[in-house]
């Protein structure tokens, strides 16, 4: 849960922090099997029934956390197993990316509506007389639901006089917007991975900390280490993600306190990103095609292909701000790293894709990059004025990709400049059950001429799964980073000229 530092958060906190040291000091990697025992010191189970149980669920966050894979439960491993072959300076997720730890799973009850104390037993019995399959009878003078013969329509709930009469969802499922969370035979949850996007809402929305994904900070910190030229390129969402202190004039100290070389603002690429999506927008809608779908997000996108290939085609084929960013990087200094530093759990897989992998060599969530502040002892609140060093190349409509509808104002700002008298009508859904919803009307053709935004998590890219922050709190310091940029329309960039090269594949 985003701005609650509950118990969970704790939890991956201590995680992310113990790997980052031990890829920090180095040495015998094997020790890493005497971390649960310093992560959960003592004999007694603070959350679950047992210190073991406990213990075991910290050894496979650990492993996740470096990019290793589940053990087998039915089979004996070694935390340690495999660590050695991660522990290199270059590494890509090994599928899947998002994963549930199976005996940290709580087994929570699937989709069902159920009769609480609350009921009076009224005369009129309203949830009765609306079920159109005949699940409610009335026993002992109140309401029983039979589970068979419901179909989950939701009409006892909206007549019930008394709110007696609640929804129970599995949290992970309902985050879910492409029903890829079902059960195994035990009743635990499951991915169903030909479904799921990697956007991560489920890992967000189990309270029982049992979802997590797969980390790049082991590879990352050894690449660091290696004395190569690491830079990182960090998303405009991490404004308010590590306190108010650190501004942007001060990241690029704290980022030079953990091993990177320099800093860069994705702002730019997504002001490259929304000059290419308004040139496309304008050649091709409608002429070529009915309608143009940012391509930013890509849960959105690959949600799109998944369940909708026929109109798939209308996504923009544009790069993303992390890929136009990270080519920026590598035609300054070809051999250089690039870590991208964002909300996102599905970038990651946007990373390990062939045709990006040599361009963005490491991602990291702003919630791992926590971990190695922590780690490192980098004091958060008080890096010192003398070394400010400011982030002002990115323009306000770059830093709006952040927060939902941004992306498409900054597009529209872009048409409104290059051709002032086109009007564009544009539709914007969050979250991809919302998503869908839009999609499907574009296929009926409710939204020919329009240009589509969609974001896969509720609030935009400050919504993230790798974030730490509210996202109202999110959402406003996005705001003011906007106002305080010097050019606030994309078209202002000075790096439209380096577009054709950085969209080419010859670098």
């Amino acid at each position: 849960m985003r701005g609650i530092y509950s118990s969970v958060t704790d939890m991956r906190r201590k995680v992310f922090i113990e790997v980052a040291r031990l890829a920090y000091e180095g040495g015998d990697y094997s020790r890493m099997e005497d971390l649960p025992y310093k992560i959960l010191p003592g004999e007694v189970a603070t959350h679950r029934d047992s210190i073991f149980l406990e213990r075991a669920i910290v050894e496979e966050r650990l492993r996740l956390a470096m990019g290793l894979p589940l053990r087998p439960v039915s089979e004996h491993a070694p935390v340690s197993k495999g660590v050695n072959e991660s522990a290199i300076a270059e590494k890509y997720y090994d599928p899947p990316l998002v994963n549930i730890i199976s005996f940290a799973c709580n087994a929570c009850p699937t989709k069902h509506y159920h009769v609480t104390e609350v009921c009076q037993g009224c005369f009129e019995n309203p949830c009765k007389e609306v079920c159109p399959k005949g699940a409610i009878s009335i026993r002992h003078g109140k309401s029983k639901i039979d589970q068979e013969k419901c179909i989950k329509c939701g009409r006892c709930i909206d007549v019930c006089p008394y709110n007696a009469i609640v929804k129970v969802e599995r949290p992970c499922a309902k985050a879910c917007g492409m029903d890829a969370i079902g059960s195994d035979e035990y009743g635990r949850a499951k991915i169903d991975y030909d479904k799921c996007v990697s956007c991560g809402m489920c890992l967000v929305n189990c309270p029982f900390g049992a979802i997590a994904d797969k980390g790049q900070i082991f590879q990352l910190i050894h690449a660091i280490k290696s004395g190569k030229r690491v830079v990182a390129i960090v998303a405009p969402a991490f404004l308010g993600q590590f306190g108010n202190k650190l501004t942007p004039e001060k990241l690029t100290y704290a980022m030079r306190c953990l091993g990177f070389d320099s800093v860069a603002e994705v702002a730019v690429g997504a002001d490259l990103c929304t000059i290419e999506e308004a040139k496309d927008f304008l050649e091709n809608v409608p002429d070529k095609q009915p309608f143009m779908a940012t391509s930013c997000c890509p849960s959105w996108a690959v949600m799109a292909k998944k369940l909708f290939p026929e109109i798939a085609s209308n996504i923009s084929m544009v790069l993303t701000p992390m890929v136009l960013t990270a080519r920026m990087e590598k035609k300054k200094d070809p051999d250089c790293l690039i870590c991208f530093v964002g909300p996102c759990a599905a970038k990651k897989l946007e990373a390990s894709r062939r045709t990006i992998r040599s361009h963005v060599d490491f991602v990291l969530t702003f919630e791992e990059l926590m971990g190695m502040f922590a780690a490192k002892d980098v004091d958060l609140e008080n890096i010192p004025d003398s070394e400010n060093v400011p982030l002002n190349e990115g323009t306000g409509a770059g830093r709006g990709f952040a927060v939902s509808g941004g992306v498409a104002k900054a597009v529209i700002g872009a048409i409104a400049e290059i051709e002032p008298d086109r009007e564009v009508k544009v539709a914007s859904a969050q979250g991809l059950q919302e998503c869908r919803k839009m999609l499907q009307m574009a296929k009926a053709g409710k939204y020919n001429g329009y240009l589509l935004e969609g974001m896969a998590c509720p609030g935009g890219c400050v919504a993230g799964a790798g974030t730490l922050c509210a996202v109202n709190k999110a959402t406003a310091a996005i705001e003011r980073y906007k106002n305080q940029a010097d050019k606030q329309l994309a078209t202002e960039t000075e790096y439209e000229a380096d577009l054709e090269l950085l969209e080419s594949d010859n670098l």
